[in-house]
């Protein structure tokens, strides 16, 4: 019943404008015309200015749906990062990291989840989220991609392994740069040397 209404309501102002086109058709002095044209758009108005406001609330509803459909689209929410996981992020270098032979990386946090970061480059963008190691080293993952961000005190690099290629490598924030200096000016003692016997 309600769609028949509905099918009522939307169909009587295309009516109205039919009726109103085939008057003008008619030739008679452009007054009467004129006239009748208003008559009959005068009701039609009212109800379509009902109609339009639902039509527009409706219309910003599905608009605000398609908004977040498409952005989910591009970037689709993540699963929740443990505790550790989101640890390890904090621990990420973030903005323009210089790379050897003149390369750079950007990385930035994903605003929508938490833990999250893009990864991008001359000729790639991945998403990637941080992955527990053993052995201390911050490394982010996009699986799908399977692309590998690598961070240690004084050097990152990129790696996509479907790829099985370094994308960028010798990579250095600000911060790993201090730290690379410092090991130049003091190498730590190598892992095998002898203790002078």
């Amino acid at each position: 019943m309600k769609n028949r209404v509905i099918s009522l309501l939307v169909l009587a102002p295309a009516l109205a404008l039919v009726q109103v086109g085939a008057h003008a058709a008619e030739k008679k002095p452009a007054k009467p015309a004129a006239t009748t044209a208003k008559k009959a758009a005068a009701p039609a108005k009212k109800t379509t200015a009902k109609k339009s406001t639902a039509k527009k609330g409706a219309a910003v509803a599905a608009g605000a749906g398609a908004v977040a459909v498409g952005s989910a689209a591009a970037i689709p929410t993540q699963q929740t990062l443990t505790p550790a996981e989101l640890a390890i992020a904090e621990q990420v270098y973030q903005g323009r990291i210089s790379c050897e032979l003149g390369a750079s990386v950007s990385i930035a946090k994903d605003s929508v989840n938490p833990g999250y970061f893009f990864v991008e480059g001359k000729g790639f963008k991945y998403h990637m989220s941080p992955v527990s190691t053993s052995t201390g080293t911050v490394r982010l993952e996009d699986a799908k991609a399977g692309a590998m961000w690598l961070q240690v005190a004084n050097k990152s690099m990129l790696i996509n392994r479907k790829l099985g290629q370094r994308m960028a490598d010798e990579c250095m924030s600000p911060e790993q740069n201090q730290v690379a200096e410092a090991i130049k000016k003091n190498p730590p003692a190598a892992l095998f040397e002898g203790n002078g016997r």
